[in-house]
């Protein structure tokens, strides 16, 4: 018996144990198709390892109306002033930070809109924090920034990570939104939470080893989420990134690559019309798609510097988002030559 710790505490801690032991989970269930696993040729091996990984697909698709459903209810909550929050432990909550600190350097984004949370905190990133994610506590402590209308989504291979649960206390408490992201289709949080996102991966390669495909999932799910929530938070034209921060010469090269795809304007005046523009990638690519179409941006509007001051209003006008902006502006250019008619 550990020091400080009563008997009955040490009786509790084993029957949460003895509880887990029956745990509802494919995931902890011994795969039929790998018995034989260790007794493979290499080539063999791997190829059991990837045809396994098949049903991770299929379990995406069977959660797609759910994530959906997620996905708007992340952009209503980021367009009220609201913040994501991922909560989890593990593997589970790396792969929540790691979808979390890429949306800076992809659209721009930080913890004004997204922020995750791992068991035991940034050093879990790098050696397991063991015990951390039995303790509700810790979720609660972490969750202290939560606040009403945020979205609070738990990931949770088992579906029952107390530090998630912890987290949902405090999203309940404070009327923010929950979802969860679990690998079993059984999962115990799965009835307190508005979003269930409950994919189907059936046991593991290596029996409960969740990091393989009940994390493959995981993460095409949040990938999936963030992704889809950019692109209706209009950070995105067509199937172009266009709020990358211009941090390096390579980027800088792949921002001009960008407009001039958008465009099909020469990289020459695409760079030109950026830097007049500040840098800001959406302002540069609305006035060059003007350009392109033709569209003066109203008769009176005759110097860049103008030019570049209408883009910026309408696209504040329209939300951010080029396309509304554009037709915005060629509604107001349309009116304009009626009227000078």
């Amino acid at each position: 018996m550990s020091a400080g710790k009563s008997r009955s505490d040490q009786l509790a801690t084993d029957e949460d144990v003895l509880g887990l032991v029956s745990l509802n989970s494919p995931t902890e269930e011994r795969n039929p198709r790998t018995v034989d696993i260790d007794v493979l040729s290499t080539l063999d091996l791997v190829a059991l390892i990837n045809d396994e990984d098949g049903a991770v697909m299929t379990a995406v698709e069977g959660v797609r109306e759910t994530l959906a459903n997620t996905v708007d209810a992340a952009v209503e909550t980021i367009t009220a002033g609201g913040r994501v929050h991922y909560f989890g432990a593990g593997t589970s909550g790396r792969l929540g930070v790691l979808d979390a600190v890429e949306l800076l350097p992809t659209y721009a984004v930080g913890t004004e809109w997204f922020e995750a949370h791992i068991a035991g905190g940034v050093d879990a990133m790098f050696r397991a924090a063991e015990g951390i994610e039995d303790r509700p506590e810790s979720g609660r402590v972490d969750a202290a920034d939560v606040r009403r209308g945020d979205l609070v989504i738990g990931i949770a291979a088992s579906g029952r990570t107390p530090y998630v649960a912890g987290a949902f206390d405090v999203a309940d408490e404070r009327g923010a939104r929950t979802a969860l992201v679990s690998s079993n289709p059984f999962a115990e949080l799965a009835p307190r939470v508005e979003f269930a996102i409950l994919l189907d991966t059936g046991p593991e390669v290596i029996t409960g080893s969740t990091r393989m495909k009940a994390a493959t999932a995981q993460k095409i799910v949040l990938n999936t989420f963030s992704t889809a929530t950019m692109i209706k938070l209009g950070k995105t034209y067509s199937n172009l990134m266009i709020d990358v921060l211009p941090t390096n010469k390579k980027l800088r090269a792949r921002i001009i690559r960008l407009l001039v795809q958008a465009t099909g304007i020469e990289p020459g005046r695409c760079e030109g019309i950026l830097i007049q523009a500040d840098g800001d990638i959406k302002v540069a690519l609305l006035v060059l798609l003007q350009e392109r179409d033709a569209q003066p941006m109203r008769p009176a509007d005759a110097t860049i510097v103008d030019r570049v001051s209408t883009a910026r209003d309408a696209l504040k006008r329209s939300g951010g988002i080029i396309r509304n902006a554009k037709a915005l502006l060629d509604a107001e250019t349309t009116q304009d030559s009626i009227e000078a008619q």
